[in-house]
C-alpha cells in the first residue's frame, strides 16, 4: 500500500512540475498572444460589420448570419477602435 501512495505522490509532483514549467515558458508570450488574438478578433468584427459601415465585403452572405452572435461584443469593439458611440444607426449599444 505504501508503494501505491508514493507513486501517486510522485505522479502529482511530476504533473505539478510540468504545469509550472509550462507556465514559466508561456508567461513571456502571454501578452503577445493576447494582442494577436485581439487583432484577429478586430479584423473578424470588421468583416462581420463591414457592410453596415460602408466597406464592401465579398463575404457578406456568410458574415450576415454571424451578426446576432457578435452584437454582445460590438460595444467593446467600437470603443477599442476609438469610437465613443456606435457607428451604426441600426445598432444602439450605448
Amino acid at each position: 500500500m505504501k508503494l501505491a501512495g508514493k507513486l501517486q505522490y510522485i505522479k502529482r509532483l511530476c504533473r505539478r512540475a510540468g504545469e509550472l514549467g509550462a507556465e514559466y515558458y508561456n508567461a513571456p508570450y502571454r501578452a503577445a498572444i493576447a494582442r494577436a488574438q485581439r487583432d484577429e478578433d478586430d479584423l473578424f468584427m470588421l468583416l462581420v460589420f463591414g457592410e453596415a459601415l460602408g466597406i464592401p465585403n465579398p463575404a457578406t452572405w456568410y458574415t450576415l448570419e454571424l451578426q446576432p452572435l457578435m452584437l454582445d461584443r460590438f460595444h467593446d469593439w467600437h470603443q477599442r477602435m476609438g469610437m465613443e458611440k456606435s457607428p451604426l444607426d441600426q445598432f444602439r449599444c450605448c
